[in-house]
């Protein structure tokens, strides 16, 4: 298995490193083609590929330009131009990065100020030859680490074109980025457009407004998400079924304000920890109040209410709860990362003796949720401390942390990895990395057990031997987001819900005017059942009507003529298989609800 684990990391630092070269073989082939008109910035590989960030002067670059910035890339590669390292002090490089085709590039000044500020030394790459000029030597600032040559680059692509602000903040001057990708073979390239193509056809932002789902307005802002009653009827489902699967595993379910004092998140440690996350403070009556970024405080508050004994532990708090945390423009996408969202959000304060138990019910209760949303394909990360962070607490305090996640972990039997830096700043936490339809993988569920906090807000249980005792608080968030799950979900589903979570779950379709009564009856009688039905009962088409069943995804659309009025009975065409026959009213209820009843996917 190291073995293993060994090769796939090599494997990918060689991915890494060729995607790297080609990005800078983008770069040269774009200096070649326009000279000092482009203004090359910065250009990183990424997990997907690589993009190139730069200004330009008196052009636009666009994907229109993408055939003969690769005709030219192609070209570079086919030169199998050497790719070698080299050093400058900060004086050289000012003097050499202020001639040629990067006369007058601030970005690389301002590179060049950082580096020097840290007092080392400058490290370049070139390609081709030392000493050659531009255009047929390509130089950059770089740390490496690239492939030998530019022959050893394989099959690529370009994809995007988008702005981006330098660093990152809206402060700074919008730039264009290009996208592109690069793998070692033509096949595995192909196999990555395809997938891109699946994505297109899978994405939730565009089936978000085909299926009239939500709208992200920028009336309102961006990151902040309108939900359509379709969308409201699946989230709703969801958030049902959540509570009334909560209050049999013993939860109380709360309420807390969307604002709160700043204080209260000084007290837990957010305000100085987590701070880049949360929104600046509003006055009101002379005091600092914050929008929530978390519940953790507020819960905290439910448990202070009155006194505690061991008799009332484990104590377990439940929300599904709206709370705001601060993302830059650039890193805003749909409904996989936004400003406002909603969480399956719980705090359970118990001993620390039943602390493993109640992280491993949690543990249990996501692997079962996700079971039911056919989300099979995870893997279980378990964040813990690094040196390089700041956290709260103690190690004593982590240790013992630590400690009851480990064995939580190893008592459900579920492999798992460790990662250094995953922590949350007051304790370890076991991540859900789901993958979805696409082989991408997000974090969702999570479960953390935590010391610090109780500490700090003094918290207390009166234990068998009367004496005060702290207790532990378990964090957790099964589905994580509301908005992600539901975007993953959308694009798992390819937008055709279960039935239990179609908004619309039965059409009726009358064959003509004259059987509109009967589809009104038959939608009263599905309606009476806690059923979501629409009678079509418009003037058009029978295959129209069909048709426009499909494009929306509902799940059953009842065929209704004459036939039908006559022995009383609906033609049922289900979803993705067609005709599947003719039924009686109530064994078609009878049929949907038990669907409904267990979740069928």
């Amino acid at each position: 298995m190291k073995k293993l684990k060994k090769e796939a990391n090599s494997s990918l630092k060689e991915l890494e490193k060729m995607r790297h070269s080609c990005e800078h073989v983008l770069t040269m082939a774009m200096l070649r083609l326009w000279g000092n008109k482009i203004k090359a910035a910065m250009g990183p590989a990424t997990e997907e590929g690589f993009y190139f960030d730069f200004d330009s002067v008196g052009i636009k670059v666009s994907e229109a330009d993408f055939p003969k910035i690769e005709a030219e890339m192609t070209k570079i590669i086919k030169e199998d131009l050497s790719i070698l390292k080299g050093e400058m002090t900060a004086e050289e490089a000012k003097k050499f990065f202020n001639t040629n085709i990067y006369k007058g590039n601030e970005y690389k000044h301002e590179w060049l100020n950082l580096i020097k500020t840290r007092g080392e030394k400058i490290s370049i790459y070139w390609m081709g030859k030392k000493g050659k000029d531009i255009p047929e030597t390509f130089v950059d600032i770089c740390s490496g680490p690239h492939v030998k040559s530019t022959g050893h680059i394989g099959a690529f692509k370009l994809l995007s074109v988008a702005g981006a602000y330098w660093h990152g903040s809206e402060k700074n001057k919008m730039l264009t980025r290009i996208y592109g990708t690069c793998f070692p073979t033509q096949k595995e390239l192909d196999d990555y457009l395809s997938n891109i193509e699946e994505a297109k056809k899978r994405d939730h932002r565009k089936l978000g407004r085909e299926l009239e789902l939500f709208t992200i307005s920028e009336e309102v802002g961006p990151g902040l998400t309108i939900w359509l009653p379709n969308g409201s009827t699946i989230r709703r489902e969801i958030e049902n079924f959540m509570v009334n699967e909560q209050i049999r595993l013993g939860y109380k379910h709360v309420y807390s304000p969307h604002i709160g004092e700043k204080s209260l998140w000084v007290k837990s440690g957010h305000w100085d920890l987590y701070r880049e996350k949360m929104y600046s403070p509003m006055d009101i009556e002379g005091k600092e109040y914050l929008v929530k970024p978390m519940t953790c405080p507020m819960h905290i508050q439910s448990y202070k209410f009155k006194p505690k004994s061991y008799r009332d532990l484990p104590f377990r708090i439940a929300e599904i709860a709206s709370v705001y945390r601060y993302e830059q423009s650039g890193e805003l996408s749909g409904l996989l990362r936004v400003r406002a969202f909603t969480q399956d959000d719980a705090h359970i304060f118990c001993t620390p003796d039943q602390a493993v138990d109640e992280f491993l019910n949690v543990f249990n209760f996501i692997k079962k949720l996700y079971s039911v949303f056919g989300m099979k394909n995870y893997r279980v990360r378990l964040g813990v401390r690094s040196k390089k962070e700041k956290y709260l607490g103690n190690n004593k305090m982590w240790q013992k942390a630590e400690e009851k996640a480990l064995e939580a972990l190893k008592k459900s039997k579920t492999p798992y990895f460790i990662s250094e830096g995953d922590a949350a700043f007051y304790g370890p936490k076991a991540d859900f990395l789901v993958k979805d339809a696409l082989g991408r993988e997000w974090q969702c569920g999570t479960v953390q057990v935590d010391f610090m906090l109780p500490e700090r807000f003094d918290l207390k249980y009166i234990d068998k031997d009367g004496k005060e005792k702290t207790p532990v608080m378990v964090h957790r968030a099964p589905l994580g987001s509301l908005e992600r799950w539901l975007a993953i979900l959308i694009e798992n589903y390819e937008g055709a819900f279960p039935v239990w979570l179609s908004p619309t779950q039965v059409w009726i379709i009358p064959v003509s005017q004259k059987h509109f009564a009967y589809s009104n009856k038959i939608a009263k009688i599905l309606l009476d059942s806690n059923l979501r039905v629409e009678a079509k009962n418009e003037d058009e088409t029978l295959s129209k009507k069909i048709r426009a069943g499909e494009l929306q995804k509902i799940p059953y659309l009842l065929i209704v003529g004459d036939r039908e009025l006559k022995a009383k009975t609906v033609s049922i065409r289900q979803r993705k298989k067609g005709n599947v026959g003719v039924m009686k009213l109530d064994s078609f209820v009878v049929k949907i609800k038990q669907e409904i009843e267990e979740k069928t996917i």
